[in-house]
């Protein structure tokens, strides 16, 4: 429903209109319109996002379809951006299980990586696996189409448009180049050695366990099996031995790497040059970094990853896991986290939320809160958002108060409750709304979640619905060419309406036909003829027959 550079939308969509669209491509004379430029801030700046017509949505979005299900299964198991079944979790799970070890961690990070590929390049690599030339032009035109910043037409001499359906796998597309790189070019020239030597401390503390024990002397026994906790089995400094690792998402990629920091810095330089010379990116200076696993941490997906040593820490009895990855929240995305609900140092109120419903207001502090609690459950420490609980819910309570002009104690105890977990019960603050009696109570909550570390990842994609599948009922009810005002069977279009709230606009002194059709079917679609929708445009669609 938002428009782009034309005021087209995919309200009026109709059975025609595809056809249009299919004639077009048939024939070689769809063209691309610009897409309307808008600038969205971020941490440094704006970033510039694209915002394309309906129509160009849905052509890119069949071009999405089709370049995703022929290259999706080729994409190396390390990339993880914008694949189904896979997220920022299924990274990080890869680097923790996989990494134990690890010496030098190398932090990278691609400048511009939507605006900077090269077209040439992009097609090039296209062309190696597709070979129909009319929808190669077809790709070729969508990168070209230009933009519209301050109504003016800009040229796109590079990248894809960001924002733009088909972006995110035309990039993965791009980038596949640089994994491929990375596994069969790095990999072979950086990783030696089947095996770690043992290491010869460790053995030497075994044989004096085996002739404690011959002795009998128990004590001694003891006393060896704490000093050998404290050495790693194995050398860690084994000259023989390297091992590198990567996992990417999107433009952010981490290398793991167990050898001297020298063979370290010449991966750094060699990615570098492979980016500028075979792809035409260009390495971000400030987020390429090389870390000491052990003794700093690496950024990546938001957490802090670096590698354990508790040479001291005894755990049941058995040998600590040194040398294995951690991930760890930083401290200063807490701090920011907290910043937003504060003021002067305390935990405020939040005075755009006043004239919200109580149920509004506790939905979206807890959509808030869930949403950054269940992306940091991977970390080790993840019990340190406890203070970011604290200030968020006296933040929402001390609204709530202003609202009621009441108090933040007389607010926590009319909305306190417990809720059921699989850590046991967890206390919460709730509001219900009662609905009809064969529907079930809108439920809003702040709270309730453990803040205990969840050692697996669990990603789960909504299926997408097909034209073909039997639950799409609105593909049913077009197909069954009748308007469903007036019974009219000439001109069917789609209209739609951007939700369902704005069915009850103030001031309208009788709710019209169309709007008693949908809300009674719950649908933000109704399959009406021409006339019956320029009707409803116009303010006049009330009745249920043509006149």
């Amino acid at each position: 429903m938002t428009p782009g550079a034309t005021q087209e939308t995919v309200d009026g969509m109709s059975l025609a209109k595809i056809d249009r669209i299919i004639t077009a491509l048939r024939a070689e004379s769809y063209r691309w319109s610009p897409a309307r430029r808008v600038y969205i801030p971020k941490k440094n700046g704006k970033r510039p996002l694209g915002m394309p017509p309906w129509s160009d949505k849905l052509v890119a979005e069949v071009v999405r379809i089709l370049l995703e299900a022929y290259y999706d299964v080729q994409f190396s198991d390390r990339s993880h951006g914008f694949r189904p079944k896979r997220g920022c979790h299924t990274a990080l799970d890869e680097v923790v299980s996989v990494w134990k070890g690890t010496h030098w961690m190398i932090e990278g990070d691609i400048s511009d990586c939507f605006g900077s590929p090269d077209h040439s390049v992009m097609l090039s690599t296209l062309a190696e696996r597709i070979h129909d030339g009319r929808f190669l032009q077809l790709i070729d035109r969508m990168l070209k189409a230009g933009y519209l910043g301050d109504w003016q037409w800009n040229d796109t001499l590079s990248g894809a448009p960001q924002g733009g359906v088909a972006s995110p796998i035309l990039s993965n597309i791009y980038l596949d180049r640089f994994d491929q790189f990375v596994e069969q070019q790095l990999f072979p020239d950086y990783n030696r050695g089947g095996r770690r030597r043992t290491h010869r401390a460790y053995e030497i503390v075994e044989n004096r366990i085996a002739r404690a024990r011959r002795h009998g002397d128990r004590e001694a026994v003891r006393a060896l099996r704490r000093e050998r906790r404290s050495l790693p089995s194995q050398d860690p400094n084994d000259p023989g031995y390297r091992r590198l690792r990567y996992v990417r998402y999107c433009d952010d990629f981490l290398l793991g790497f167990a050898g001297p920091k020298s063979e370290a810095v010449e991966i750094k330089e060699r990615i570098r040059e492979f980016l500028r010379d075979e792809l035409k990116l260009e390495l971000s200076e400030p987020k390429t970094l090389i870390t000491h696993a052990t003794s700093q941490a690496a950024r990546f997906l938001g957490y802090e990853i670096r590698a354990q040593h508790a040479d001291t820490k005894i755990t049941r009895n058995r040998r600590a896991v040194n040398g294995a990855i951690g991930l760890f929240v930083p401290r200063d995305v807490i701090r920011d986290r907290c910043a937003r609900y504060m003021s002067g140092g305390k935990p405020a109120l939040r005075g755009p939320l006043l004239h919200d419903e109580d149920f509004t207001i506790v939905a979206k502090y807890g959509s808030e809160y869930r949403g950054f609690v269940q992306y940091y459950l991977l970390a080790q420490d993840v019990s340190r958002l406890g203070p970011l609980r604290w200030v968020m819910e006296t933040s929402m309570l001390k609204t709530l108060a202003s609202k009621h002009k009441s108090t933040v104690t007389k607010m926590a105890r009319r909305y306190k409750a417990t809720v059921d977990t699989p850590d046991g019960r967890r206390t919460c603050f709730q509001v219900t709304v009662q609905r009809e009696k064969w529907k079930k109570p809108l439920v809003a909550r702040f709270g309730g979640i453990p803040l205990k570390r969840q050692r697996k990842t669990v990603i789960i994609d909504r299926q997408p619905v097909m034209a073909t599948a039997k639950r799409n009922e609105l593909i049913h009810r077009l197909l069954a060419g009748q308007c469903e005002m007036c019974e009219g069977r000439d001109g069917l279009q789609v209209h739609h309406v951007r939700k369902l709230a704005d069915l009850n606009k103030p001031g309208r002194p009788e709710r019209p036909q169309w709007v008693r059709l949908m809300a009674m079917r719950k649908r933000k679609t109704l399959v009406v003829c021409e006339h019956c929708h320029q009707e409803i445009h116009a303010g006049r669609g009330t009745a249920t027959t043509r006149k």
